[in-house]
């Protein structure tokens, strides 16, 4: 004799979920009321009711400390509403594959198109998908009356119609009713809401039933899906019985079947799968010979293995060590769940994920009788919940949230819920040249663009920059709404080019040039800035046709110049350095950014050749400002209205301006030592060819705006014994 038992037998996540809830309620001595029997297994809702947890049809008859669940079925609209008003603290267990049906018969029906539902108008999830329709809403339960609204009902066959069924409708009529939609309604969306979980059970009932002579379906006969299971395995084996217990198993039918095969409703425990398989295992025993009962031992332990291993089971941590975790599950055995079934995540230790005293729900993986153990498994439990979730929100395109554990091959392994998605590298970032190494370890956002599987391979695949570019979107447009001239930011430098840095604004890049970094002269933007800096910009120009953005950063008030004018007036006496030599003066540094000329006939208080004579570079001396011109920028200094004047002698005031052009070039060309001074004087001199050369070598601001046309002969009043000739030509 063979016994087949069906891997998909027992609870499915919807009822697994709101059973939990109700236990966990119950652990928390809080008084607990189901709206309707929470399943639709009497047996179920008998043992919860020794628990505690009663059934209620009215929310009058819920007393005022309790909790009430919402069952897996839901319910509908206007009963949530006045669940809501009137306070009653409620827990909704609402299976999340009935919730998207909700949605999507409410967005559809806003839309003004008509919805048919396939599935029983009379069924609890059936009403509540009803109640969510703001228009034309019809119900079948079958093809001939899909074909009767078709033809009755629905005159304009042109009008937008919307499908959806029930999560437990007949997977085989479903295709027969989807011909008939697609014949009759050129203009119809179909939604194929079916649960997975409930073509994955039809499906196997079926092949096994196929390979069968005696067909048994557990389950409560108010179940929907289970007079499904019944439906479709009578279809195929007409031996087929429908049993809620064990005690309604026909026995004289057991010991004539060679083949049997067992499945179960998603509404009914374990247990009485269990119990049932049990006592067809003793009558099948007490019936054989001495000789058979070996194999029929062998046999039976066979056909309840997946029952076994595939068992969930609660258990309470004991202890813990870096390898596994060990767990009291009730029975004789030890049980211990090893670290990598833990969780998804590679980076949790069993310390981190677990703590003494915690209940657990468990996969049985192994029974080792012989050594006493049974080893569990978290993460297994943990992924199928998760990924029972994860196609339930896969249609919605909602954003998650989760941790990337690992960059892999062609992308990065994103874990949500303790299921493992794929981000392929194109969809891990912005740029498609980004570093995945830096996203491991973070938390990131994503929308699933794939969740699919086969048999048993399940594939869920994401995408993280489509919420990158959406967030940047919105970014933009934010900013763009309040973007104008002359508004400062916060941004981090993003790139730096020779010309100037790059700065992300949030959503969008502006330029600071590099004239704008430094109120002193500089050779390269990385001398100011680096990449991932934050800096504080203003917008200083927008191109409104190319969206382009000129950023400041120079601080007004740091401007060199503002600080001399306030600090520096003319008459003050500094503290200067000599930066640069030539024929006919020196230039002197006075703060930085600001230099200024001490002309030959100022340094010292009698006639010298040269001011090398006096002064070297680097030399620090003190200096009076005699002249100061900001639309130019240039400061004229003196050293000798700081000397005791030769009674031989008048002061002389001679200014920058007043440098006899040809002599200040040939001078500089000749003998400045100083780039700084080089530069400047070459931005000073006129347009020869001399200027040229004397225009690469001197930087300093004080003599760079110096035209040729503006500078004016000497003024100063000839000495007695010096001829004329000579001193004009100073």
């Amino acid at each position: 004799m063979n016994i087949r038992v069906a891997d998909s037998a027992g609870f499915c996540f919807g009822v697994n979920r709101a059973v939990n809830m109700v236990y966990s309620l119950l652990d928390e001595n809080k008084k607990v009321c189901t709206f309707g029997p929470i399943i639709h297994n009497m047996e179920m809702v008998r043992e919860l009711e020794e628990k505690g947890c009663y059934p209620v049809s009215s929310l009058d008859d819920i007393p005022k400390d309790a909790t009430l669940v919402i069952r897996s079925h839901g319910v509908p609209l206007e009963i949530m509403k006045d669940i809501t008003n009137s306070g009653i603290s409620c827990t909704d267990a609402t299976c999340p594959f009935v919730k998207k049906i909700h949605n999507i018969v409410y967005n559809e029906s806003n839309e003004g198109r008509t919805i048919l539902v396939a599935g029983n108008k009379n069924h609890p999830e059936v009403k509540g998908i009803v109640s969510h329709c703001k228009g034309k809403i019809f119900t079948f339960n079958n093809d001939e009356e899909l074909q009767k609204i078709a033809n009755n009902i629905l005159i304009e066959k042109n009008s937008p119609i919307s499908v959806v069924a029930q999560t437990t409708f007949d997977t085989k009529e479903w295709k027969k009713c989807l011909k008939t939609v697609k014949k009759v309604y050129t203009n119809s969306k179909i939604f194929d809401t079916i649960c997975n979980a409930t073509s994955v059970r039809q499906n196997e009932a079926q092949q096994i039933a196929e390979k069968s002579d005696l067909m048994i379906v557990i389950g409560d006969r108010h179940s929907s899906n289970t007079g499904k299971l019944f439906d479709i395995c009578k279809r195929k084996c007409n031996n087929t019985f429908l049993i809620e217990t064990a005690k309604e198993l026909d026995l004289s039918v057991l010991k004539a079947a060679k083949s049997i095969g067992v499945t179960a409703g998603a509404s009914t425990p374990s247990r009485i799968i269990k119990e049932v398989l049990d006592t067809m295992s003793e009558e099948i025993k007490s019936s054989v010979t001495n000789e058979n009962e070996e194999s029929f031992e062998v046999l039976l332990e066979e056909s309840l293995k997946n029952l076994n291993t595939n068992e969930r089971v609660k258990g309470v941590v004991v202890s813990i060590d870096p390898t596994a975790v060990y767990v009291d599950v009730g029975r004789k055995q030890t049980g211990y769940i090893p670290a990598e079934e833990i969780s998804n995540d590679p980076t949790v230790s069993p310390e981190d994920a677990v703590k003494i005293g915690d209940e657990l729900e468990l996969l049985i993986m192994k029974t080792n009788d012989q050594e006493g153990t049974i080893m569990l498994s978290k993460r297994r439990v943990d992924a199928q919940k998760g990924w029972e979730e994860l196609e339930a929100k896969a249609e919605t395109k909602e954003v998650l949230t989760g941790k990337v554990t690992a960059a892999v091959k062609g992308g990065v392994s994103v874990v949500y819920n303790n299921v493992r998605i794929f981000v392929p590298a194109s969809q891990a970032a912005v740029s498609r040249n980004a570093n995945l190494e830096e996203l491991v370890g973070k938390e990131v956002q994503f929308r699933l663009i794939e969740v699919s599987q086969r048999g048993r391979r399940r594939q869920a695949v994401g995408s993280i920059r489509s919420v990158l570019l959406e967030e940047l979107n919105k970014k933009r447009d934010e900013f763009w709404k309040t973007a104008e001239v002359g508004k400062e930011y916060t941004g981090v430098v993003r790139s730096i080019e020779n010309y100037g840095a790059f700065v992300d604004l949030g959503g969008v890049t502006g330029m600071i040039h590099i004239s704008e970094l430094s109120w002193q002269r500089i050779k390269h933007p990385s001398e100011v800035v680096k990449v991932g800096d934050e800096v504080k910009v203003y917008i200083k120009n927008i191109n409104e046709e190319t969206h382009k953005i000129s950023l400041g950063y120079k601080d007004p008030n740091s401007n060199p110049w503002e600080i001399l004018k306030r600090d520096f007036p003319v008459d003050t006496v500094a503290k200067v350095k000599i930066v640069g030599l030539t024929d006919f003066g020196a230039f002197a540094n006075i703060i930085p950014g600001v230099d200024g000329l001490i002309h030959i006939s100022q340094i010292a208080n009698k006639r010298i050749d040269k001011p090398s004579d006096i002064l070297k570079i680097g030399d620090e001396v003190d200096a009076k400002i005699t002249v100061i011109d900001f639309e130019k920028k240039r400061v004229s200094l003196s050293i000798r209205a700081l000397l005791p004047q030769e009674e031989t002698q008048k002061d002389e005031e001679v200014t920058v301006a007043e440098i006899p052009a040809e002599s200040a070039e040939e001078s500089v060309k000749e003998e400045s030592p100083v780039e700084s001074v080089e530069e400047t004087v070459k931005e000073e001199a006129s347009a020869e060819p001399a200027e040229e050369s004397v225009k690469e070598e001197t930087p300093a601001e004080t003599v760079e705006e110096t035209t040729e046309e503006e500078t004016p002969v000497v003024t100063e009043e000839a000495d007695p014994e010096t001829p004329a000739e000579e001193t004009t030509a100073e």
